[in-house]
């Protein structure tokens, strides 16, 4: 895109950026008595509550209550100047037990259009945070106030389906329950009703919470480190679709790059949001049917799109019992690679490799002529296999790290495996996003939401074949294991000099665990040079911190741009 295109748009949406505050306006009365009396009626016929559901215990169980910043907190060690900011982390934390209990680690949920979108659990979210300042650390959490949680407030009770319910003949009960619901004006869609609880991004001076069923929720961080969900972010009414969890923003031009899915023609639009915080126009990606994607990626000059067979499936739910998504082992894996400002698709390329399902890119890059892609791939998901009924362990989910190229002369495809089992939620260093880079971050999975370690893998050395379980050795430089018992979420790299001119991998590593030993739990900080079991800070929190999903670091310098 050229400066005078860019420039072009900045004067043309000059309130791209406003936040629209969320004022639903659901209703009580005769109609939300009969819809929910119906409801109660056929989930206790329909659900056993015998079973019991393990993502809702234990330290999956909600916290109900929010903690106002509590400063002062016990550090043992030290927290380094580059650490002086606010560390987020999202994850699942409903605020009112769920209608049919909570079934499975996974979530979807239906849009104001019946549009069905993939997000992680589809519950309410608390934000759990660290502030930290010239060494010294305050912990907070808040819900974020979505329109879905003030409606469900209003109420005093669930309201919104959730993905244990989308199974069978049972799931389309509950689907014509919402739309019900919708149709009679007790739940207002005009919104949205997503839940922001997957993961966050910074762009603009603006932090959103995200989930790719909605649009942004922006959230503030106040000078205590408290936080403040201001509202929606629609870019001038620009985003009419689905925003994912997991946009770019390319460090060198302060551009992000971002998508939404749907299961509607076009099943995918991409979009780019310029570094003035302006939403270009949408270019439609055209792919077979609709699947799930959740992440995509960017190198330099191209945004990377994965068109993988997790397919939408409604009518096989209601006619085989099955989850709404299914993996279908006969197709391939399509990955499809545009120019990052093309303003339709006809030069995208195509290119195909065996049947795979990806959640998470660790980074893209090009090599001459080949397009580099480093990734988590899993074979043959089940996502029915982490519903609240089956064994808590993965069993099913053997993600390995992964290099992807596509050569954009040849038109050829090759996939080269990096690691045994089980890895995701990959980092790096942010500052070589679209770049080349050596050191990859991964977490060792126990289940899907319980990391027992984390890795890191050097990208410069080869895998060591001979290994068949993750161990030092080959390309794989270090491993901090957390301990028994002791179990963690998502580690975030944060660089002691931000940019390229340092060493990629000077910096730290920080993360959220929880002791099961002592129902305690903490901040820990890593050296991610060394990755020594000698950590450098370990900060005490006042409250158990249920297991969660994505994290992520707002530096001093980005507290201070806040613009909202």
């Amino acid at each position: 895109m050229g400066e005078a295109a860019a420039a072009t748009a900045v004067e043309d949406i000059q309130k791209g950026t406003a936040v629209v505050v969320p004022a639903p306006r659901p209703s009580k009365g005769v109609a939300s008595w009969a819809v929910d009396l119906l409801e109660r009626l056929v989930v206790r016929l329909g659900h056993d509550k015998a079973k019991s559901l393990h993502w809702l215990s234990g330290n999956f169980a909600p916290v109900r209550d929010e903690t106002p910043p509590a400063a002062g907190l016990p550090v043992r060690g030290h927290l380094p100047e580059c650490l002086n900011g606010e560390f987020v982390r999202v994850g699942p934390n409903p605020k009112f037990v769920p209608v049919a209990g909570v079934n499975t680690i996974i979530c979807t949920c239906f849009d104001a259009h019946t549009s069905v979108h993939m997000g992680l659990m589809e519950m309410g979210i608390m934000i759990h945070a660290l502030r930290i300042k010239d060494g010294k650390a305050t912990y907070v959490s808040r819900y974020v106030k979505t329109s879905r949680l003030k409606q469900e407030e209003y109420f005093g009770g669930a309201k919104f389906m959730k993905i244990g319910d989308l199974k069978g003949f049972f799931g389309l009960f509950m689907v014509q329950m919402q739309e019900l619901r919708k149709k009679l004006k007790v739940l207002d869609a005009t919104y949205g009703i997503g839940t922001a609880n997957t993961a966050f991004i910074y762009h603009h001076g603006k932090l959103m919470a995200l989930s790719e069923a909605d649009k942004p929720y922006v959230v503030k961080v106040l000078e205590d480190g408290d936080l403040q969900t201001l509202g929606l972010l629609d870019y001038d009414k620009r985003l009419k679709h689905s925003f994912t969890a997991h946009p770019k923003v390319d460090p060198f031009t302060d551009e992000m790059f971002t998508f939404g899915y749907s299961h509607e023609p076009p099943y995918c639009t991409y979009r780019v949001i310029t570094k003035d915080g302006v939403m270009l126009d949408p270019v439609p990606i055209t792919i077979p049917e609709s699947v799930m994607m959740h992440d995509f990626a960017i190198t330099e000059n191209y945004s990377i799109f994965m068109d993988l067979p997790l397919m939408f499936r409604p009518k096989e739910m209601v006619k085989n019992g099955e989850f709404i998504y299914k993996f279908d082992p006969t197709k391939k894996a399509r990955f499809g690679i545009l120019q990052r400002y093309e303003k339709d698709e006809k030069s995208i390329r195509w290119f195909e490799l065996p049947n795979c399902f990806i959640f998470h890119n660790a980074n893209a890059w090009e090599e001459g002529d080949e397009v580099v892609l480093i990734t988590c791939r899993v074979e043959n998901p089940d996502l029915d296999k982490v519903n609240g009924q089956q064994n808590e362990k993965l069993e099913n989910f053997g993600n390995e790290l992964y290099e992807m190229r596509f050569n954009m002369k040849t038109g050829a495809a090759s996939q080269k495996q990096l690691s045994v089992s089980a890895v995701d939620f990959p980092r790096i260093n942010e500052s070589y996003t679209g770049r080349k880079q050596r050191y990859v971050y991964c977490t060792i999975l126990d289940s899907i939401a319980k990391v027992t370690s984390v890795i890191k893998f050097d990208l410069h050395a080869e895998p060591d074949s001979s290994k068949k379980q993750l161990e030092v050795g080959g390309n794989v430089s270090g491993i901090y294991d957390l301990g028994p018992g002791r179990f963690g979420s998502e580690a975030v790299f944060i660089p002691k000099v931000p940019g390229v001119t340092g060493e990629e991998d000077d910096g730290y590593l920080i993360l959220f665990v929880h002791d099961e030993n002592t129902g305690n739990s903490e901040v820990n900080v890593i050296d991610a040079k060394t990755m020594s079991a000698d950590l450098v800070a370990v900060v005490e929190l006042p409250n158990r911190v249920p297991y969660g999903f994505h994290a992520f670091f707002v530096n001093e310098e980005q507290l201070g741009l806040q613009d909202v």
